[in-house]
């Protein structure tokens, strides 16, 4: 086991711990699996979020975080009151312990008793860190706590035990620095401009707002980034304010492309963008950026148009129209024929964010089927050779068709995790075996038997699709 709660820890249950082993134990143990990448994500999103206490936040992995709250708890009512603050945001059962500096927060979190002060010295020598035959080393010198090794002389402990050792137990004392590298946030690509005397014209304020997207542009490219999403703010004499914002599906820093959706925006703007007595001040935010490499010339030297792309069509449509207008489909992760796609907005389809692939008909895997479906499957009257063999004539829309070829069967589990009123619909629950049928005629259809014999005592046929 990677990781147990306060109640599983309560049972007697530990990390490192096999599960048979966690079982005998306690039989009712509920258990997920792990995932690293999302715990190390989570850990991530938990780090930027305690950036409301401290500027100094450091990931501790893989289940730790260190802040220096130096100059910091007394704008929150004191070292108490902070972390409560924090308990509270974290909305975990967590620990946490407060120290002169973060290895010996760390050490007194992780190996020290409940309470947010502890004895550095009570602390077993397991707070150290050290590898296992080194901490088995200290335990059968008698060197078990951190005051045993404290009261020690420490060229000693390093001649017998490392120099790693003295300096993590140096490091615990205070005796040297433990400095933490703060994890930063990206610096905002952001530009603003303001007047001595308001701007009463939209077409001057749109200057600006190109002048403020080059200015924009020059910081991107320096990170060799671009935007997906702009933000305009124009702060009216008045007090007013009127925000206007764009999203593209790809990064894009092209300030003509941009300023071009801008206009757009503002043509489908239900109020018209009303200066007033004039803008004050006008304000450029790029809050998602995303990596984007430099463009490749065209041989006969130029670049290709932006706009001429079909990416530049979706975002225009996308802004005229509204992203929930422009949708495109997205296969799912299911094997079920008519829940293997769903519609997504089209400006979703991005290279930093990509969405899985279709199966490639042409692979060995994967089956022939039919572009079209019926929604819902027909229902068709099947008289079969055998019970659980393909069809030889079938009746559908009052004309009985004559099998001459059949292919399959195709055997589609049902998905037991999810309930049969889920989005199966009333076909949800059984199995199916699908069939490629060709008629007499040459037609050729996309059949299936809705359950086994061993599933249901009169299983039914449905008509699924049509091919080409």
């Amino acid at each position: 086991m990677a990781q147990v709660d306060s109640h599983a820890r309560k049972a007697g249950l530990s990390a490192g711990m096999t599960l048979a082993d966690a079982r005998a134990r306690c039989p009712t143990l509920a258990t997920l699996p792990c995932d690293p990448a999302a715990e190390r994500q989570a850990l991530d999103h938990l780090a930027r979020a305690m950036l409301r206490f401290t500027p100094v936040v450091t990931p501790d992995p893989p289940d730790g975080l260190i802040l220096d709250v130096t100059g910091c708890a007394h704008l929150f009512g004191g070292e108490e009151a902070l972390a409560r603050r924090v308990l509270a945001a974290t909305r975990a059962t967590t620990r946490h312990a407060f120290a002169g500096n973060a290895m010996a927060a760390r050490a007194l979190a992780r190996h020290g008793a409940d309470g947010n002060r502890g004895d550095i010295h009570a602390l077993p020598v397991s707070a150290l860190d050290l590898p296992d035959d080194a901490l088995t080393a200290l335990r059968r010198a008698g060197l078990r706590t951190i005051g045993d090794l404290a009261r020690r002389p420490q060229a000693g402990l390093a001649a017998r035990f490392g120099e790693s050792a003295v300096m993590r137990l140096r490091q615990l004392l205070g005796e040297t620095a433990s400095p933490v590298a703060p994890r930063l946030p990206p610096v905002p690509v952001r530009a603003e401009a303001r007047f001595a005397e308001p701007l009463i014209r939209t077409d001057d304020a749109l200057e600006v707002i190109e002048d403020l997207l080059r200015q924009a542009a020059q910081q991107m490219e320096q990170r060799h980034a671009g935007g997906r999403r702009f933000a305009v703010t124009l702060e009216r004499s008045d007090g007013a304010r009127r925000q206007l914002a764009i999203d593209t599906g790809n990064p894009v820093r092209d300030p003509a492309t941009v300023l071009r959706l801008m206009r757009e925006r503002i043509d489908t703007l239900a109020d018209p963008l009303d200066p007033g007595f004039g803008f004050d001040a006008i304000l450029l935010d790029v809050p998602r950026v995303e990596p984007l490499a430099p463009r490749q010339d065209a041989l006969a030297g130029g670049r290709a148009a932006a706009d001429d792309t079909l990416d530049a069509l979706i975002d225009r449509l996308s802004v005229r129209l509204g992203a929930d207008r422009v949708t495109r489909l997205h296969p799912a992760d299911t094997h079920i024929p008519e829940a293997a796609q769903r519609l997504r907005p089209a400006i979703e389809n991005t290279v930093s964010a990509p969405v899985s692939t279709w199966p490639l008909a042409s692979g060995r895997d994967v089956a022939l089927r039919p572009l079209t479906l019926f929604d819902p499957p027909q229902p068709v009257a099947v008289i079969a050779g055998v019970p659980d063999g393909p069809p030889q004539r079938f009746r559908w829309r009052r004309k009985v068709h004559e099998v001459r070829l059949a292919e399959g069967p195709e055997r589609i589990a049902p998905e037991w995790w999810r309930r049969q009123d889920g989005h199966l619909g009333k076909l949800g629950g059984l199995t199916r075996d699908y069939y490629r049928i060709e008629d007499s005629e040459g037609r050729r259809y996309w059949m299936f038997r809705h359950g086994l014999f061993d599933e249901k005592s009169d299983p039914r046929w449905f008509l699924h699709g049509l091919f080409a």
